[in-house]
């Protein structure tokens, strides 16, 4: 071939790729969240939280993202994708206030409160098992803070579940969205009726 038309040839390769990225990623790739493709996520009921030798109120003072993840309300990208229609940070503030108010641990405002909690979202959705498989994840870091003192400590608590495998589209939607809500219901568990909380408190 001769050198010029290489060259011209070359040059077209060049301009069809500088279009192809200026015009961004294919739509099928990018899914939107729609109502047909949106599940929502919140317990059936609060989890009831451990009981303390003394009276103690808890003041939740901010729950905070830490995923890193660009897009929080995208938990599965394949099959024109799957969204939840609230902020993690969002669901995760409502279901452990509930929960607390459930167990009379909750206060009602920062005076009133002996710890100030601050949550930290680490992982919020699903998590890729074996395969094809997926499960439920929640990950939190939660520091308490005697109001007294000012001294911290961090309490995690890590929430998992999987359900049944499914093939149609409908049963994978309601599939993730148990797995998800088991996963937040096992997270809260862990962290209100798990020792470290109650160490973090309670006086050596």
């Amino acid at each position: 071939m001769p050198a010029g038309r290489s060259r011209i040839s070359w040059l077209a390769v060049a301009a069809s790729l500088a279009l192809v990225c200026a015009a961004g990623p294919v739509s099928g790739d990018d899914p939107k969240p729609t109502p047909e493709n949106t599940i929502s996520i919140k317990l059936a009921e609060p989890v009831k939280p451990q009981t303390f030798a003394r009276p103690i109120k808890f003041f939740l003072e901010n729950v905070v993202d830490r995923s890193g993840n660009p897009q929080p309300l995208l938990v599965f990208k394949g099959r024109g994708g799957v969204f939840i229609d609230r902020q993690p940070v969002a669901i995760v503030q409502e279901a452990l206030a509930e929960s607390l108010g459930t167990g009379g641990l909750l206060a009602a405002d920062r005076e009133a409160a002996d710890y100030l909690l601050t949550v930290y979202v680490f992982h919020f959705g699903l998590a890729a098992g074996s395969g094809a498989e997926f499960y439920g994840k929640v990950d939190l870091n939660v520091v308490v803070k005697d109001k007294a003192t000012g001294k911290s400590q961090t309490v995690t608590a890590l929430g998992t579940s999987i359900q049944g495998t499914a093939v149609r589209k409908k049963n994978i939607m309601k599939n993730m969205e148990e797995n998800i809500e088991g996963a937040l219901e096992d997270a809260l568990r862990n962290l209100l009726r798990g020792t470290k909380l109650r160490d973090a408190v309670m006086p050596a």
